[in-house]
């Protein structure tokens, strides 16, 4: 065997990042990890700079999702790591695989207040996977490729590794390592028959496709199994691009903004099967949704705590679809029988956190191993539930028809308009808002395409998400929506889309307050706003700044043939913008200040908006 040839601590690990597939790092450049840089010169490594830490680790959190691989982000010590951790909170509860590589200051230094010295495992321990420091050039390659199969194995998430600068410039004769297998996990014959028995047991089932991990194969073969057994499907919070809209058994999604016609079906099911997450928070109103009917026979069924279904002050929308907006914990319908749900979990990961429920079935397989075990699976007989599932399809159908504004700028029709463009591997980018819930609930996902948004309502998310995609796949349509507070947490990544020639279309929610807070504030404090309003600029002219096409529409006549504009710019491989000025007081579909005053003092009226 040929010795290996001495590198330093940055070519080393440069050339382990080859290894391993990437194709792109986001970061923001510093002193720390010079050597890193040098070797990402002629390394074949895009390295996409951007304008803040926090937006180059959206973008490498945004790429995990994309991809299914890590994605990855170089920021430097102290204030430069400090700015990454929202994306490492968002990557540790949306489960997204994503490599964090952190410039740290030189070995002697440490434990000496040196400057920008930072405790890593103390900052990131809580957030992270794993945590660790490679003092050693020569163990990078183990270092290296431990944390890509953390990152992706079992339950994904983020992994942080720390960079001292001179460990970068020391010299090693090492050989690369190889990337470790990822486990997939397996379902058994034995298992097989279960998961077929509880399903002949049922008349009231659900399937929950959620989490991460999720292959085309996957998403294919789950969508034959449950078209076999017509099972009613919904999707959890932020996951729509898991099961297309035109299946038949598509039943809708969940978490703010999902109908109560299917908050129902949720509590009301006597068999759910939940494929790549857990039940969550969000998906089912604080877990009220599975305590409404879920009369246990054992220790752990009744667990968890009972929520309003709304996060708190978290930056997203909860509503479920009425004029108002507001969450309620769906009930049992009349005449069900006193019953005990029966749960299975196909999980990636044998302990997930956050289950309040005790399943009855725990299936140890990511996604792709659990639908290759259930693709060919098929009835004996005809099953009780499918004139049920058809009606569960048509209700959302009928439920995601646009609610339309009787003002100058429908933003129904807009998004009816949009969704009419939108081609059928695009790829639909937002954050957190009020104004998601246009994206979320009239937007139509086809097979092929991809939704990134964050599944733990961070602000500031859509258009760093929109860049990575625009980046990691040049000509595919990309769409990102957002409301004016979230687009300004990292509007300034205009400027790395338009240096790496990224074209992303950007629709700009600009209603001149945080939305999703003041429908709070207007709810609880009606009249009283304090801390929510926003003073905007013209944001088509700052997309113009940064050279990107922008324009604003007040209108809704004026916004097909802007939206036509903005694609060509698109397609040309210039980013666009267009900003949306609804009426003042517009919060969300269905939704204004006015209907919030008026529910709050009791459908009196109240003062005059």
């Amino acid at each position: 065997m040929r010795r290996p040839l001495p590198r330093t601590g940055g070519r080393i690990l440069v050339d382990q990042l080859v290894a391993h597939g990437v194709e792109e790092v986001y970061g923001v450049p510093g002193e720390s990890y010079l050597d890193v840089l040098d070797a990402l010169y002629d390394a074949p490594i895009r390295m996409v700079v951007c304008r803040q830490e926090g937006g180059a680790a959206y973008m490498a959190e945004a790429s995990g999702k994309l991809t299914g691989r890590p994605g990855v982000c170089f920021t430097t010590r102290g204030p430069g790591a400090a700015n990454a951790l929202v994306a490492l909170h968002t990557a540790h509860q949306d489960a997204t695989p994503l490599v964090l590589f952190v410039g740290l200051v030189p070995r002697g230094h440490t434990g000496r207040a040196a400057f920008q010295e930072f405790d890593l495992r103390g900052t990131f321990g809580a957030h992270a996977k794993l945590v660790e420091t490679a003092d050693d050039a020569a163990r990078l390659p183990e270092i290296t490729a431990r944390a890509f199969a953390a990152a992706a194995s079992g339950r994904p998430g983020p992994v942080v590794v720390g960079l001292p600068e001179d460990m970068l410039t020391d010299s090693a004769a090492v050989v690369d390592a190889r990337p470790l297998p990822v486990p997939e996990g397996a379902v058994s014959t034995g298992e097989s028959s279960e998961l077929e028995a509880l399903l002949t047991d049922a008349r009231r089932p659900l399937v929950i496709l959620g989490g991460s991990r999720w292959t085309d194969a996957a998403r294919a073969d789950v969508r034959q199994w449950a078209e076999a057994w017509s099972l009613p499907v919904a999707v959890d919070f932020r996951c729509q691009d898991l099961m297309p809209e035109d299946s038949e058994c598509f039943a809708g999604h969940l978490g703010y903004g999902r109908s109560d016609a299917l908050a129902r079906r949720v509590a009301s099911a006597d068999l759910l099967i939940c494929v790549g997450a857990a039940p969550g928070e969000v998906g089912t109103d604080g877990f009220s949704l599975l305590e409404a009917s879920d009369h246990s026979e054992g220790p752990g069924r009744d667990g968890g705590h009972a929520g309003d279904g709304e996060a708190a002050g978290d930056g997203d929308a909860a509503g479920d679809g009425d004029a108002t907006g507001t969450s309620r914990a769906a009930e049992v319908p009349a005449g069900a029988p006193h019953m005990a749900r029966r749960i299975v979990h196909v999980l990636p990961e044998s302990q997930p956190p956050g289950v309040w429920h005790r399943a009855d079935l725990s299936l140890l397989a990511a996604p792709a191993a659990f639908g290759r075990a259930v693709a060919t699976l098929k009835p004996a007989a005809a099953v009780p539930w499918a004139e049920d599932t058809r009606a569960a399809h048509a209700a959302h159908l009928a439920y995601r028809r646009p609610l339309h504004d009787p003002e100058l700028l429908d933003l129904g029709a807009v998004f009816a308009a949009l969704d009419a463009r939108l081609d059928p591997d695009s790829v639909v980018t937002f954050g957190a808002g009020n104004y998601a819930l246009w994206a979320q609930r009239f937007l139509t996902y086809r097979d092929g395409m991809r939704q990134l948004a964050p599944r733990n309502g961070s602000m500031g998310y859509s258009v760093p998400a929109g860049v990575a995609a625009a980046v990691a796949c040049p000509g595919r349509q990309v769409v990102t929506l957002a409301g004016d507070g979230c687009f300004l947490m990292n509007g300034q990544e205009l400027a790395t889309a338009v240096a790496h020639e990224a074209a992303p279309l950007i629709l700009v929610v600009d209603n001149g307050t945080y939305g999703t807070i003041r429908k709070h504030q207007e709810l609880a404090h009606p009249g009283r706003v304090s801390g929510t309003d926003l003073l905007n600029p013209d944001f088509a002219a700052y997309a113009r700044a940064f050279g990107a096409h922008g324009e604003t529409v007040t209108a809704t006549e004026e916004f097909a043939p802007a939206l036509e504009r903005a694609l060509a710019n698109c397609r040309s491989g210039r980013a666009a913008l267009i900003s949306l000025r609804p009426a003042e007081g517009r919060l969300a579909p269905g939704m204004t200040v006015g209907s919030l005053r008026q529910q709050a003092y009791g459908g009196d009226g109240g003062p005059a908006v």
